[in-house]
């Protein structure tokens, strides 16, 4: 179901995609997953991946196609748009496709167009999922305030 970006916002548009998203079950069943190897989170869920990986170890390996180091195009499409691109267009010809995209840094963290937070033209569904955490971002800030604080301290003290 198409959303109109002109008339909706980026939030808007989330939660009215976050509706139709799949349950874990569906997800499972979609999949091919066990029982045990979803962990349920509310409406999302998260993969026990070293079980699947040690399920699937005797199946032949998949391809891999590794997007990096792109200039976005003036409409704002990188690196995420290619990616989402890619396992769109091969899932619509029938290859089993799945994808993995970093966490992203810039978006969330310092309020950067792009970063597949939604500051660009395409809009990763759920939002809600990023941990600002993970990319070190607000640690180094923090560490930087904090080195900056007792250095100006000292100063001052000496």
């Amino acid at each position: 179901m198409p959303y109109d970006a002109v008339k909706m916002a980026d939030w808007q548009i989330s939660e009215a995609a976050e509706k139709n998203m799949p349950t874990p079950e569906e997800w499972r069943d979609r999949l091919g997953l066990e029982k045990d190897e979803i962990l349920p989170m509310g409406r999302l869920a998260k993969l026990d991946f070293l079980k699947i990986i040690n399920r699937l170890k005797d199946k032949p390996d998949g391809k891999y196609i590794e997007v990096t180091a792109i200039t976005p195009t003036p409409l704002g499409e990188g690196k995420s748009t290619t990616s989402c691109g890619l396992m769109e267009g091969m899932g619509k010809r029938g290859v089993n496709v799945g994808g993995a995209l970093r966490q992203p840094s810039g978006g969330p963290t310092m309020n950067v167009k792009g970063t597949a937070a939604g500051g660009g033209n395409s809009l990763l569904i759920p939002m809600t999922e990023f941990s600002l955490g993970l990319t070190g971002d607000i640690n180094d800030i923090m560490n930087a305030h904090n080195l900056a604080m007792v250095a100006l301290t000292a100063r001052m003290q000496h």
